[in-house]
């Protein structure tokens, strides 16, 4: 992993000498050939040769800025806002130099303005180089290709928040390869997470397996343990890294803030309330109600290809548990036979999903229109009549029936602090290919980090998901 990055930095230290070279011929371009804003004077034209210097100089200021404001550390974490601040501090302080070596010695042979535009362009060229390679990296590592394995020290709540930010966002690049844990409590499966055994197994684990990190995520009286696990990654030349509990507090909901350098930490609220939720709660209605005029005729069109396809009912209702465990209908169009619920019980044996959820690939219940329905998810459409009615949302975790809820573990139930959704941020992370652990961490990532644009993009990624097909069935 170290040679790959230093690979991937010298790539990308290559690439920037290349894109500060088109942006000076650019900015050439700009002020000499097109005068742009002020024409040149004949006496003061200067020939693309004579910046010669400038350029070599520039190529080799701008790569050292770029080290020293962090560019190229390559940290999976930081956004790419953050590259982009990095890159505009790093090209300012570049040609802040070259203006004081050039302009200091000979302050009337080069041209000022298209120091300007030079700056503006490489900024923009290397952002969006930036940009480029968040993409492929992006795609390449949710296809598991340049991945970090990371094993965890610790499966209580702290742990399990750092798997579902880890989960929910896999284009960091990072892939939990199991956890450890000494409470025989905690050494329970989660989804497709093994627990390794305990802590005391660290040094055999490092040994045998390929673990890349190991993220600590122990209560803070267990400091004397967490020294010992650093220094056997140290040894193992595995990187170690801790999550303070912060007193067992949930991580997501800790705010962190300063008093002239004295760090205070205080609870955040919950974000989807208040405003927020009257927010969310607008945008929900002006877009399901713009969708249900819209599609209007694709309603009725599924509706007669339903009447048409089995005998009964349109639209199939059922019982389901939303926010803070209230029970309302939940409206989809009938994609099974009548009396399917009845024969679930017969069924049971062949059920390809886990925890308390069922699922089958081939469900001899599903109807012909039904399977295509269910392939497009064009069942779930009569639910935007529930999001209007205010019983979901159209971002949020899937709407349980009451048999699940009864099944639930404690922190399972924390999915209910939010409203169902009909899309949700498992929906477009594999759908029914992810195990119910899975899910729950999911959902309870998008309660604790939920934003308008974590709502945007997740809307975004569902209709790539929908028109695949991905996990659907």
């Amino acid at each position: 992993m170290p040679k790959r990055r230093a690979w991937l930095a010298a790539a990308m230290v290559l690439v920037d000498i290349v894109l500060i070279n088109v942006a000076f011929a650019l900015a050439y371009w700009i002020r000499y050939e097109a005068q742009w804003i002020v024409p040149v004077d004949e006496v003061n034209y200067n020939p693309f040769d004579a910046y010669g210097g400038v350029i070599l100089l520039l190529s080799l200021l701008l790569p050292i800025a770029y080290k020293v404001e962090g560019v190229y550390d390559q940290r999976r974490e930081a956004t790419w806002l953050d590259e982009v601040y990095a890159i505009f501090s790093g090209t300012l302080i570049g040609i802040a130099v070259l203006v004081f070596l050039f302009f200091y010695v000979r302050p009337l042979v080069y041209s000022r303005l298209m120091l300007f535009y030079l700056f503006v362009l490489i900024v923009t060229l290397v952002s969006l180089s930036r940009l480029v390679l968040r993409i492929v990296l992006g795609r390449l590592r949710r296809r598991g290709i340049g991945v970090e394995r990371v094993l965890i020290v610790g499966g209580g709540e702290v742990g399990r928040t750092v798997m579902r930010n880890l989960i929910a966002q896999p284009e960091l690049g990072y892939q939990v390869a199991g956890f450890v844990d000494d409470d025989p409590e905690k050494r329970v499966t989660i989804g497709r997470f093994q627990c390794w055994g305990s802590i005391q197994d660290l040094p055999v684990i490092l040994h045998q397996h390929v673990i890349d990190q190991v993220i600590v995520t122990l209560p803070w009286e267990s400091h004397r343990q967490i020294m010992q696990i650093i220094a056997e990654c140290e040894r193992a030349g595995v990187r170690a890294r801790i999550v303070p509990d912060l007193f067992q507090l949930s991580l997501s909901r800790v705010h962190i803030d300063t008093l002239n350098g004295v760090p205070l930490i205080g609870v955040r609220e919950p974000s989807i309330r208040g405003w927020n939720r009257a927010l969310k709660r607008l945008i929900d209605v002006a877009i399901a109600g713009l969708l249900l005029l819209l599609i209007a005729p694709l309603l009725a069109v599924i509706a007669l290809l339903i009447k048409w396809d089995s005998p009964g009912p349109v639209l199939f209702t059922q019982r389901r548990v939303g926010r803070a465990g209230q029970i309302f209908t939940v409206y989809k169009f009938r994609s099974m036979r009548l009396g399917a619920e009845a024969e679930q019980h017969q069924l049971v044996e062949q059920n390809e999903a886990s925890g308390p959820l069922f699922k089958m690939r081939q469900d001899p219940r599903v109807t012909r229109v039904g399977r295509w329905l269910r392939r497009l998810s064009l069942d779930e459409l009569p639910q935007l009549y529930n999001v209007l009615r205010g019983e979901m949302s159209l971002v949020g975790p899937r709407p349980a029936v009451t048999a699940e809820v009864e099944q639930y573990e404690k922190w399972h139930l924390r999915r209910l602090e939010v409203s169902p959704g009909i899309t949700g941020l498992w929906q477009v992370s594999g759908r029914s290919e992810l195990t119910f652990d899975e899910m729950v961490m999911l959902d309870l990532f998008y309660a604790e980090n939920w934003s308008l644009g974590l709502d945007f993009k997740i809307l975004l990624r569902t209709i790539p998901t929908l028109i695949l097909g991905t996990g659907a069935y």
